[in-house]
């Protein structure tokens, strides 16, 4: 039996296995991508252990993050296909595959699978009715709009009669210690705004080419309807103008607000199109399309590394890295001139 792998280093090891539904390490990407998808894989019947210690050989999965060390990387003539998640850094020259959370970031080598929807979610209450009242945001601080944490917007909000009830964190990446883990709780949420920038919409969707949608896919399983920024991810998961709102300024916002506010049609007619959308990305379905991934696209892809000549190999390794370097010079000279 060909040995799965998921790998967590050392530090980054929970206190408890298997954590509760709504722990707040879920705030964090490293857990998110490899505790989650493990658990859900073994609980679906995959072979496969998660390990503190990298594994010589088999399929590996890992978080970028866990594999900053320059030692865990595939060598040549090792039985070892190394699959990272991505995440929102950049492309690991030592993994042969990765795995994407944006379907902008697909190539030859990489694969979107969507990000997994919040655990322990607490759908918005069904005694609240047409109410609405209640605005909010669940997200790191970074991924709010200046304009949202200002007064002119909750000014706007107290002049309609309205609420905003943020849960914003401003953790670390490798730190949930002070994590507020309401993130999951939407009974007496209304609607939902989520934007990071108030800019035009073509540069907002270049600029977070590499985020994830979940944030949609969470107000999709909450019964919650949603003004969200324009990007990428949300862009590609689209089929309907009632899947969300789409606001690139603060005028759009305030009236995209007003609009929910006034119109209580669109807002269930938003939530009857959530939930039909909701269907594609419960856990159970998306762990359909990871046990596909596994056994379409993983294992046959270690099996042609393993019968690829060692010298094959070590080509194949140093393009990755030749290519690796090619992109960071790329993204630091945008980066010099201002470019995104």
């Amino acid at each position: 039996m060909l040995p799965i792998y998921f790998y967590l280093p050392p530090r980054h090891w929970p206190p408890q296995l298997p954590p509760e539904p709504n722990w707040a390490g879920y705030g964090l990407g490293i857990y998110a991508w490899t505790l989650q998808t493990y658990q859900q894989l073994k609980s679906a019947g995959l072979a496969c252990e998660l390990v503190s210690q990298f594994p010589p050989e088999g399929i590996v999965l890992a978080h970028s993050n866990s594999l900053r060390s320059a030692q865990l990387r595939p060598q040549p003539g090792q039985p070892l296909l190394l699959i990272c998640f991505k995440a929102e850094s950049p492309a690991l020259a030592q993994a042969q595959l990765q795995v994407v959370q944006n379907p902008c970031e697909i190539d030859p080598h990489s694969y979107f699978l969507p990000h997994w929807p919040q655990p322990g979610l607490l759908p918005r209450l069904p005694e609240r009715g047409d109410r609405f009242e209640n605005l909010a945001f669940f997200g790191h601080q970074a991924s709010l709009a200046a304009e949202l944490q200002s007064t002119q917007w909750t000014d706007f909000l107290q002049r309609q009669g309205l609420r905003w009830c943020p849960i914003v964190n401003t953790h670390r990446w490798d730190s949930y210690a002070t994590l507020d883990n309401r993130w999951n709780d939407y009974r007496t949420i209304d609607a939902v705004v989520a934007v990071r920038s108030l800019q035009s919409a073509q540069t907002s969707s270049q600029l977070y080419c590499n985020k994830p949608a979940t944030k949609l896919y969470n107000v999709w399983l909450a019964g919650v309807p949603a003004i969200l920024g324009a990007e990428s991810a949300y862009r590609a998961e689209r089929r309907s103008p009632l899947d969300y709102l789409e606001v690139s300024s603060l005028e759009e916002l305030q009236q995209a607000v007003i609009r929910l506010q006034q119109q209580s049609n669109l807002r269930q007619a938003m939530v009857a199109q959530g939930r039909q959308r909701a269907e594609a990305i419960t856990p159970e379905r998306l762990c359909d399309r990871w046990l596909t991934f596994i056994h379409q696209v993983a294992i046959p892809a270690y099996d042609r590394w393993c019968r690829q000549p060692r010298w094959r190999q070590q080509l194949i390794l140093q393009q990755r890295t030749w290519q690796s370097l090619s992109q960071k010079g790329q993204r630091r000279l945008r980066s010099l001139r201002g470019q995104f």
